[in-house]
Protein backbone atom coordinates (compact mmCIF):
# COMPACT_ATOMS: atom_id res chain seq x y z
CA UNK A 1 0.00 0.00 0.00
CA UNK A 2 3.21 2.62 0.71
CA UNK A 3 4.50 1.74 -2.57
CA UNK A 4 1.31 2.93 -4.30
CA UNK A 5 1.85 6.42 -2.52
CA UNK A 6 4.47 6.59 -4.12
CA UNK A 7 3.38 5.86 -7.72
CA UNK A 8 3.03 8.84 -9.91
CA UNK A 9 -0.61 9.96 -10.59
CA UNK A 10 -3.20 11.59 -13.49
CA UNK A 11 -6.73 12.03 -13.64
CA UNK A 12 -9.42 14.36 -14.98
CA UNK A 13 -10.16 17.29 -12.39
CA UNK A 14 -13.68 18.39 -13.51
CA UNK A 15 -17.14 16.84 -13.70
CA UNK A 16 -18.05 14.32 -16.18
CA UNK A 17 -20.27 15.90 -19.08
CA UNK A 18 -19.11 18.24 -21.65
CA UNK A 19 -18.28 22.39 -20.04
CA UNK A 20 -16.02 25.29 -21.60
CA UNK A 21 -12.83 24.06 -19.63
CA UNK A 22 -11.83 20.51 -18.67
CA UNK A 23 -8.14 19.88 -16.54
CA UNK A 24 -6.31 16.94 -16.35
CA UNK A 25 -3.89 16.97 -13.71
CA UNK A 26 -0.64 15.04 -12.93
CA UNK A 27 0.94 14.50 -9.08
CA UNK A 28 4.38 12.85 -8.80
CA UNK A 29 7.53 12.64 -6.27
CA UNK A 30 9.63 12.49 -9.45
CA UNK A 31 10.84 15.37 -11.69
CA UNK A 32 7.81 16.12 -14.63
CA UNK A 33 10.06 17.95 -16.77
CA UNK A 34 10.44 14.72 -19.51
CA UNK A 35 6.81 14.77 -18.91
CA UNK A 36 5.95 18.20 -20.00
CA UNK A 37 8.77 18.31 -22.94
CA UNK A 38 6.63 15.53 -24.43
CA UNK A 39 3.27 17.09 -24.20
CA UNK A 40 4.12 20.31 -24.50
CA UNK A 41 7.10 20.99 -26.35
CA UNK A 42 8.77 22.89 -24.22
CA UNK A 43 9.82 23.46 -20.53
CA UNK A 44 6.81 25.36 -18.68
CA UNK A 45 7.99 28.40 -15.74
CA UNK A 46 7.13 27.52 -12.22
CA UNK A 47 3.66 29.02 -11.42
CA UNK A 48 3.04 30.65 -14.62
CA UNK A 49 -0.13 29.70 -17.30
CA UNK A 50 1.11 28.99 -20.50
CA UNK A 51 -0.68 28.79 -23.88
CA UNK A 52 0.47 26.07 -25.87
CA UNK A 53 -0.64 23.14 -28.27
CA UNK A 54 -0.98 19.61 -26.18
CA UNK A 55 0.80 17.57 -28.09
CA UNK A 56 0.11 13.56 -29.60
CA UNK A 57 2.80 10.72 -29.40
CA UNK A 58 3.21 12.07 -33.23
CA UNK A 59 3.58 15.19 -32.65
CA UNK A 60 0.09 16.61 -33.38
CA UNK A 61 -2.25 18.76 -31.41
CA UNK A 62 -4.73 17.18 -28.96
CA UNK A 63 -6.08 20.53 -28.50
CA UNK A 64 -4.49 23.71 -27.40
CA UNK A 65 -4.93 24.99 -23.79
CA UNK A 66 -2.93 26.20 -20.83
CA UNK A 67 -0.19 24.51 -19.26
CA UNK A 68 0.71 25.07 -15.21
CA UNK A 69 3.68 23.45 -13.65
CA UNK A 70 3.44 23.50 -9.87
CA UNK A 71 7.06 22.23 -8.42
CA UNK A 72 7.34 20.32 -4.93
CA UNK A 73 6.69 21.41 -2.32
CA UNK A 74 4.57 24.52 -3.43
CA UNK A 75 1.66 22.41 -4.96
CA UNK A 76 -1.87 21.05 -3.57
CA UNK A 77 -0.26 17.82 -3.14
CA UNK A 78 3.28 19.12 -1.92
CA UNK A 79 4.85 16.92 -5.02
CA UNK A 80 5.43 18.31 -8.45
CA UNK A 81 1.95 18.84 -10.02
CA UNK A 82 1.45 19.18 -13.79
CA UNK A 83 -2.39 20.84 -14.73
CA UNK A 84 -3.53 20.98 -18.32
CA UNK A 85 -6.29 22.93 -18.67
CA UNK A 86 -7.99 22.84 -22.32
CA UNK A 87 -11.54 22.44 -23.76
CA UNK A 88 -14.27 20.54 -21.80
CA UNK A 89 -15.39 17.52 -24.17
CA UNK A 90 -15.06 14.25 -22.63
CA UNK A 91 -13.58 12.97 -25.64
CA UNK A 92 -10.68 15.50 -25.67
CA UNK A 93 -9.64 15.43 -21.90
CA UNK A 94 -9.78 11.47 -22.32
CA UNK A 95 -7.17 11.36 -25.12
CA UNK A 96 -4.91 14.47 -22.84
CA UNK A 97 -5.62 11.81 -20.06
CA UNK A 98 -4.11 8.95 -21.91
CA UNK A 99 -1.19 10.90 -23.42
CA UNK A 100 -0.40 12.08 -19.82
CA UNK A 101 -0.07 8.20 -18.93
CA UNK A 102 2.18 7.24 -21.69
CA UNK A 103 4.70 10.23 -22.71
CA UNK A 104 7.27 9.48 -20.15
CA UNK A 105 6.95 5.65 -19.68
CA UNK A 106 9.81 5.79 -16.94
CA UNK A 107 7.61 7.81 -14.53
CA UNK A 108 4.74 4.59 -15.15
CA UNK A 109 2.32 6.85 -14.35
CA UNK A 110 -1.34 5.28 -13.14
CA UNK A 111 -4.66 6.65 -12.68
CA UNK A 112 -5.47 8.07 -9.48
CA UNK A 113 -7.80 6.72 -6.98
CA UNK A 114 -10.81 8.53 -5.42
CA UNK A 115 -9.23 11.28 -3.23
CA UNK A 116 -5.87 10.27 -3.96
CA UNK A 117 -4.78 13.93 -4.57
CA UNK A 118 -5.70 14.87 -1.30
CA UNK A 119 -4.89 12.13 0.38
CA UNK A 120 -1.19 12.77 -1.00
CA UNK A 121 -2.07 16.27 0.47
CA UNK A 122 -2.62 14.51 3.93
CA UNK A 123 -0.04 12.43 3.63
CA UNK A 124 2.54 15.48 2.51
CA UNK A 125 1.51 17.49 5.56
CA UNK A 126 0.07 20.18 3.29
CA UNK A 127 -3.73 19.30 4.90
CA UNK A 128 -4.80 17.82 8.56
CA UNK A 129 -7.40 15.30 7.96
CA UNK A 130 -9.94 17.52 9.15
CA UNK A 131 -8.90 20.04 6.62
CA UNK A 132 -8.98 17.24 3.74
CA UNK A 133 -12.60 15.98 5.02
CA UNK A 134 -13.61 19.96 4.73
CA UNK A 135 -12.47 19.84 0.96
CA UNK A 136 -14.97 17.42 -0.29
CA UNK A 137 -17.63 19.40 2.08
CA UNK A 138 -17.29 22.30 0.51
CA UNK A 139 -17.85 20.48 -3.03
CA UNK A 140 -21.00 19.02 -1.58
CA UNK A 141 -21.98 21.92 0.21
CA UNK A 142 -25.90 21.99 -0.77
CA UNK A 143 -26.25 25.60 0.77
CA UNK A 144 -24.67 28.41 1.12
CA UNK A 145 -24.43 28.29 5.22
CA UNK A 146 -22.91 24.73 4.86
CA UNK A 147 -20.14 25.86 1.63
CA UNK A 148 -19.13 29.26 3.97
CA UNK A 149 -18.27 26.88 6.78
CA UNK A 150 -16.75 24.20 5.11
CA UNK A 151 -14.08 27.16 3.77
CA UNK A 152 -13.95 27.83 7.66
CA UNK A 153 -12.80 24.46 8.40
CA UNK A 154 -10.65 24.45 5.31
CA UNK A 155 -8.47 27.53 6.29
CA UNK A 156 -7.92 25.66 9.52
CA UNK A 157 -10.67 26.85 12.21
CA UNK A 158 -11.42 23.42 13.62
CA UNK A 159 -7.64 22.52 13.56
CA UNK A 160 -6.72 25.49 15.01
CA UNK A 161 -8.83 24.99 18.04
CA UNK A 162 -8.30 21.41 18.51
CA UNK A 163 -4.60 22.54 18.13
CA UNK A 164 -5.01 24.13 21.08
CA UNK A 165 -6.90 22.00 23.10
CA UNK A 166 -3.92 19.80 22.06
CA UNK A 167 -1.68 21.95 23.34
CA UNK A 168 -3.35 22.43 26.83
CA UNK A 169 -3.35 18.46 27.41
CA UNK A 170 0.26 18.46 26.45
CA UNK A 171 0.88 20.97 29.23
CA UNK A 172 -1.24 18.99 31.63
CA UNK A 173 0.46 15.64 30.55
CA UNK A 174 3.90 17.49 31.40
CA UNK A 175 3.07 18.20 34.95
CA UNK A 176 1.53 15.09 35.90
CA UNK A 177 4.49 13.22 34.26
CA UNK A 178 6.71 15.06 36.16
CA UNK A 179 5.06 14.34 39.73
CA UNK A 180 5.79 11.04 38.62
CA UNK A 181 8.97 11.15 37.99
CA UNK A 182 10.33 13.11 41.09
CA UNK A 183 7.94 12.06 43.90
CA UNK A 184 10.65 12.92 46.52
CA UNK A 185 10.21 16.57 45.82
CA UNK A 186 6.99 16.53 47.45
CA UNK A 187 5.57 19.12 45.02
CA UNK A 188 1.95 19.89 45.63
CA UNK A 189 1.17 18.77 41.95
CA UNK A 190 -2.73 20.32 42.50
CA UNK A 191 -2.41 22.93 44.20
CA UNK A 192 0.97 24.64 42.71
CA UNK A 193 0.26 23.93 39.07
CA UNK A 194 -3.60 24.28 39.45
CA UNK A 195 -4.32 21.52 37.93
CA UNK A 196 -8.16 21.27 38.86
CA UNK A 197 -8.94 24.69 37.46
CA UNK A 198 -6.52 23.78 34.56
CA UNK A 199 -9.04 20.87 34.10
CA UNK A 200 -11.93 22.56 34.53
CA UNK A 201 -11.28 25.43 32.06
CA UNK A 202 -10.53 22.74 29.65
CA UNK A 203 -14.18 20.91 29.95
CA UNK A 204 -15.28 24.11 29.16
CA UNK A 205 -13.38 24.98 26.48
CA UNK A 206 -14.55 21.37 25.00
CA UNK A 207 -17.97 21.70 25.71
CA UNK A 208 -17.79 25.08 24.03
CA UNK A 209 -16.24 23.12 20.65
CA UNK A 210 -18.28 19.92 21.08
CA UNK A 211 -21.50 22.33 20.66
CA UNK A 212 -20.17 24.31 18.21
CA UNK A 213 -19.15 21.00 16.18
CA UNK A 214 -22.44 19.21 16.51
CA UNK A 215 -24.12 22.58 14.94
CA UNK A 216 -21.59 22.29 12.00
CA UNK A 217 -22.74 18.52 11.85
CA UNK A 218 -26.22 19.71 11.49
CA UNK A 219 -25.06 21.78 8.34
CA UNK A 220 -23.11 19.35 7.08
CA UNK A 221 -25.29 16.31 7.17
CA UNK A 222 -28.88 17.78 7.13
CA UNK A 223 -31.94 16.83 9.20
CA UNK A 224 -33.75 13.34 8.18
CA UNK A 225 -37.68 14.78 8.56
CA UNK A 226 -39.87 12.02 7.75
CA UNK A 227 -44.40 12.61 7.01
CA UNK A 228 -46.00 10.05 8.54
CA UNK A 229 -49.63 9.53 8.76
CA UNK A 230 -53.12 7.58 7.80
CA UNK A 231 -53.89 8.29 4.18
CA UNK A 232 -55.36 11.67 3.36
CA UNK A 233 -53.95 13.65 6.03
CA UNK A 234 -52.13 16.35 3.84
CA UNK A 235 -48.59 14.30 3.82
CA UNK A 236 -48.09 15.33 0.11
CA UNK A 237 -49.36 18.63 0.71
CA UNK A 238 -47.30 19.68 3.29
CA UNK A 239 -44.30 18.31 1.06
CA UNK A 240 -45.48 20.78 -1.49
CA UNK A 241 -45.86 23.45 0.90
CA UNK A 242 -42.50 23.38 2.73
CA UNK A 243 -40.89 22.48 -1.14
CA UNK A 244 -42.64 25.84 -2.55
CA UNK A 245 -43.48 23.64 -5.90
CA UNK A 246 -45.72 20.61 -6.61
CA UNK A 247 -43.82 18.21 -6.47
CA UNK A 248 -46.10 15.34 -5.24
CA UNK A 249 -50.03 14.46 -6.42
CA UNK A 250 -52.37 15.25 -4.37
CA UNK A 251 -56.03 13.77 -4.64
CA UNK A 252 -58.45 13.17 -1.93
CA UNK A 253 -58.32 9.60 -3.40
CA UNK A 254 -56.46 7.33 -0.27
CA UNK A 255 -53.32 5.78 -1.18
CA UNK A 256 -52.24 7.75 -4.27
CA UNK A 257 -48.52 8.43 -2.56
CA UNK A 258 -47.13 5.12 -3.19
CA UNK A 259 -43.37 5.08 -2.58
CA UNK A 260 -41.19 7.34 -1.02
CA UNK A 261 -40.42 10.78 -2.41
CA UNK A 262 -37.88 13.21 -1.25
CA UNK A 263 -36.79 16.41 -1.69
CA UNK A 264 -34.04 18.77 -0.15
CA UNK A 265 -34.80 22.25 1.05
CA UNK A 266 -32.96 24.54 3.23
CA UNK A 267 -34.15 26.61 6.60
CA UNK A 268 -31.67 29.29 7.97
CA UNK A 269 -28.99 27.50 5.39
CA UNK A 270 -29.81 23.95 7.11
CA UNK A 271 -30.37 21.34 4.74
CA UNK A 272 -33.44 19.21 5.55
CA UNK A 273 -34.16 15.91 3.51
CA UNK A 274 -37.71 16.02 3.23
CA UNK A 275 -39.54 12.67 2.61
CA UNK A 276 -42.87 12.41 1.79
CA UNK A 277 -44.31 8.43 2.45
CA UNK A 278 -46.99 5.90 1.98
CA UNK A 279 -50.23 6.14 4.08
CA UNK A 280 -49.87 3.95 6.99
CA UNK A 281 -52.51 1.68 6.88
CA UNK A 282 -53.57 -2.26 6.03
CA UNK A 283 -54.34 -2.65 2.53
CA UNK A 284 -54.50 -5.49 -0.06
CA UNK A 285 -52.81 -3.81 -2.97
CA UNK A 286 -49.33 -5.29 -3.46
CA UNK A 287 -47.60 -2.10 -4.45
CA UNK A 288 -49.27 -0.12 -1.65
CA UNK A 289 -48.49 -2.45 0.64
CA UNK A 290 -44.38 -2.55 -0.22
CA UNK A 291 -44.69 1.23 0.12
CA UNK A 292 -46.08 1.32 3.52
CA UNK A 293 -43.07 -1.11 4.55
CA UNK A 294 -40.73 1.41 3.05
CA UNK A 295 -41.88 4.17 5.28
CA UNK A 296 -41.34 2.07 8.33
CA UNK A 297 -37.77 2.35 7.32
CA UNK A 298 -38.16 5.97 6.60
CA UNK A 299 -39.45 6.19 10.07
CA UNK A 300 -36.85 4.39 12.21
CA UNK A 301 -33.81 6.33 9.95
CA UNK A 302 -35.15 10.01 10.64
CA UNK A 303 -34.06 12.42 12.56
CA UNK A 304 -37.41 13.96 13.01
CA UNK A 305 -40.68 12.26 12.40
CA UNK A 306 -43.76 14.59 11.67
CA UNK A 307 -46.78 12.51 12.17
CA UNK A 308 -49.68 14.19 10.77
CA UNK A 309 -53.17 14.01 12.18
CA UNK A 310 -56.43 15.80 10.01
CA UNK A 311 -58.30 17.97 12.12
CA UNK A 312 -61.14 17.17 9.91
CA UNK A 313 -61.45 13.90 10.93
CA UNK A 314 -60.37 13.92 14.57
CA UNK A 315 -63.07 12.56 16.71
CA UNK A 316 -64.18 10.14 13.87
CA UNK A 317 -64.10 6.22 15.36
CA UNK A 318 -62.83 4.41 12.39
CA UNK A 319 -60.24 7.53 12.19
CA UNK A 320 -58.96 7.47 16.44
CA UNK A 321 -58.96 3.81 16.04
CA UNK A 322 -56.09 3.94 13.13
CA UNK A 323 -54.48 6.99 14.70
CA UNK A 324 -54.30 5.04 17.62
CA UNK A 325 -52.48 1.71 15.95
CA UNK A 326 -49.71 3.56 14.20
CA UNK A 327 -49.10 6.09 17.64
CA UNK A 328 -48.54 2.37 19.69
CA UNK A 329 -45.99 1.73 16.58
CA UNK A 330 -44.31 4.84 16.82
CA UNK A 331 -43.77 3.94 20.54
CA UNK A 332 -41.02 2.26 19.51
CA UNK A 333 -39.36 5.28 17.65
CA UNK A 334 -37.78 8.00 20.19
CA UNK A 335 -40.31 10.44 21.47
CA UNK A 336 -37.67 13.34 21.60
CA UNK A 337 -37.79 12.25 17.24
CA UNK A 338 -41.60 12.35 17.12
CA UNK A 339 -43.51 15.71 16.18
CA UNK A 340 -47.54 15.57 16.33
CA UNK A 341 -48.48 17.90 13.18
CA UNK A 342 -52.51 18.42 12.82
CA UNK A 343 -53.20 19.14 9.39
CA UNK A 344 -56.34 20.84 8.03
CA UNK A 345 -56.88 23.70 10.19
CA UNK A 346 -58.55 25.75 7.86
CA UNK A 347 -61.46 23.54 7.26
CA UNK A 348 -62.16 22.62 10.85
CA UNK A 349 -64.66 25.02 12.85
CA UNK A 350 -63.69 26.73 15.83
CA UNK A 351 -59.90 25.93 15.68
CA UNK A 352 -57.43 28.48 14.72
CA UNK A 353 -54.01 27.39 13.47
CA UNK A 354 -50.95 27.26 15.50
CA UNK A 355 -53.23 27.78 19.02
CA UNK A 356 -51.78 24.62 20.97
CA UNK A 357 -53.37 21.29 21.30
CA UNK A 358 -57.11 20.74 19.13
CA UNK A 359 -59.94 21.17 21.39
CA UNK A 360 -61.32 18.50 20.01
CA UNK A 361 -58.34 16.21 21.64
CA UNK A 362 -58.24 17.89 24.59
CA UNK A 363 -55.74 17.42 27.87
CA UNK A 364 -56.58 15.78 30.69
CA UNK A 365 -54.11 15.12 33.07
CA UNK A 366 -50.33 17.11 33.42
CA UNK A 367 -48.89 14.03 31.05
CA UNK A 368 -50.84 15.33 28.06
CA UNK A 369 -50.73 18.95 29.13
CA UNK A 370 -47.00 18.24 28.59
CA UNK A 371 -47.08 16.50 25.28
CA UNK A 372 -48.82 19.69 24.19
CA UNK A 373 -45.58 21.43 23.61
CA UNK A 374 -44.23 18.91 21.22
CA UNK A 375 -48.18 19.70 19.23
CA UNK A 376 -48.59 22.03 16.15
CA UNK A 377 -51.73 23.03 14.71
CA UNK A 378 -51.21 24.32 10.52
CA UNK A 379 -52.56 24.07 7.11
CA UNK A 380 -50.97 22.91 4.49
CA UNK A 381 -53.07 24.51 1.80
CA UNK A 382 -53.51 28.04 3.12
CA UNK A 383 -49.40 28.01 4.64
CA UNK A 384 -50.94 29.14 8.16
CA UNK A 385 -48.34 27.53 10.79
CA UNK A 386 -45.74 26.85 8.60
CA UNK A 387 -43.74 29.32 9.85
CA UNK A 388 -43.99 27.81 13.34
CA UNK A 389 -43.22 24.39 11.76
CA UNK A 390 -39.91 24.97 10.40
CA UNK A 391 -38.58 26.69 13.73
CA UNK A 392 -39.87 24.09 15.61
CA UNK A 393 -38.20 21.49 13.14
CA UNK A 394 -34.74 23.43 13.79
CA UNK A 395 -35.06 23.48 17.82
CA UNK A 396 -36.17 19.81 17.40
CA UNK A 397 -32.67 18.88 16.45
CA UNK A 398 -30.96 21.40 18.45
CA UNK A 399 -29.97 23.99 15.91
CA UNK A 400 -29.07 27.13 17.27
CA UNK A 401 -26.28 28.38 14.85
CA UNK A 402 -23.89 31.24 16.45
CA UNK A 403 -23.84 33.91 13.24
CA UNK A 404 -20.02 33.65 13.20
CA UNK A 405 -17.68 31.37 13.03
CA UNK A 406 -19.36 28.43 12.36
CA UNK A 407 -17.26 25.42 10.61
CA UNK A 408 -18.28 22.35 9.25
CA UNK A 409 -17.87 19.04 10.86
CA UNK A 410 -18.72 15.58 10.66
CA UNK A 411 -20.22 12.58 13.21
CA UNK A 412 -16.87 11.73 13.66
CA UNK A 413 -15.98 15.00 14.97
CA UNK A 414 -18.21 14.54 17.60
CA UNK A 415 -17.86 11.40 18.48
CA UNK A 416 -13.58 12.02 18.61
CA UNK A 417 -14.70 15.29 21.04
CA UNK A 418 -17.22 13.37 23.16
CA UNK A 419 -14.70 10.48 24.01
CA UNK A 420 -12.03 13.32 25.17
CA UNK A 421 -14.46 15.08 27.30
CA UNK A 422 -15.30 12.19 28.86
CA UNK A 423 -11.49 11.11 29.64
CA UNK A 424 -10.91 14.56 30.83
CA UNK A 425 -14.12 14.44 33.22
CA UNK A 426 -11.99 10.98 34.75
CA UNK A 427 -8.90 12.79 34.75
CA UNK A 428 -10.64 15.20 37.42
CA UNK A 429 -12.16 12.84 39.06
CA UNK A 430 -8.91 11.43 39.78
CA UNK A 431 -7.20 14.60 40.45
CA UNK A 432 -10.03 15.19 42.89
CA UNK A 433 -9.34 12.33 44.94
CA UNK A 434 -7.52 12.04 48.27
CA UNK A 435 -4.41 11.40 47.69
CA UNK A 436 -4.64 12.48 43.98
CA UNK A 437 -4.03 9.03 41.63
CA UNK A 438 -1.47 10.80 39.45
CA UNK A 439 -0.89 7.50 37.44
CA UNK A 440 -4.65 6.97 36.92
CA UNK A 441 -4.85 10.90 35.80
CA UNK A 442 -2.28 10.38 33.47
CA UNK A 443 -3.65 7.54 31.73
CA UNK A 444 -6.68 9.32 31.17
CA UNK A 445 -5.01 12.42 29.96
CA UNK A 446 -3.27 10.31 27.51
CA UNK A 447 -6.26 8.57 26.13
CA UNK A 448 -7.84 11.97 25.92
CA UNK A 449 -4.77 13.10 23.58
CA UNK A 450 -5.43 10.06 21.46
CA UNK A 451 -9.06 10.63 21.05
CA UNK A 452 -8.36 14.16 20.09
CA UNK A 453 -5.74 13.88 17.80
CA UNK A 454 -8.11 11.38 15.87
CA UNK A 455 -9.96 14.92 14.34
CA UNK A 456 -6.28 16.26 12.50
CA UNK A 457 -4.86 12.82 12.18
CA UNK A 458 -2.37 12.84 14.21
CA UNK A 459 -3.74 9.06 15.78
CA UNK A 460 -5.69 7.48 12.34
CA UNK A 461 -5.72 4.14 11.49
CA UNK A 462 -5.30 3.43 8.05
CA UNK A 463 -9.09 2.01 7.40
CA UNK A 464 -10.72 5.26 8.55
CA UNK A 465 -8.30 6.91 5.83
CA UNK A 466 -9.38 4.91 3.15
CA UNK A 467 -12.99 5.11 4.15
CA UNK A 468 -12.55 9.27 4.28
CA UNK A 469 -11.26 9.52 1.05
CA UNK A 470 -12.60 6.98 -0.63
CA UNK A 471 -16.03 9.04 -1.14
CA UNK A 472 -13.87 11.51 -3.02
CA UNK A 473 -14.39 12.49 -6.64
CA UNK A 474 -11.97 10.97 -9.11
CA UNK A 475 -9.51 13.79 -9.24
CA UNK A 476 -9.43 15.25 -6.29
Amino acid sequence: MLSRHQDPIAAIATAPGRGAVGIVRVSSKQDLSALVTAICGRPLKPREATYLPFRSAQGEAIDHGLALLFPAPHSYTGEHVLELQAHGGPVVLQLLLARCLEADPALRIRLAEPGEFTRRAFLNGKLDLAQAEAVADLIDASTEAAARSAGRALAGALSGEVGQLRDALIQLRMLVEATLDFPEEEIDFLQQADALGKLRRLLDRLDALLDRSRQGAILREGIKVVLAGQPNVGKSSLLNALAGAELAIVTPIPGTTRDKLSQTIQIEGVPLHISDTAGLRDTDDEVERIGVARSWDAIREADVVLFLHDLTRVGQPDYERDDAEIRGRLSAVEPGRILQVYNKADASDGIEAGSGVPTDAGTTDAAESAAASSILRLSAKTGAGLDALRQRLLQQVGWHAVPEGLFIARERHVQALRRTREHVDLALQQAALEPAALDLMAEELRLAHDALGEITGAFTADDLLGEIFSRFCIGK
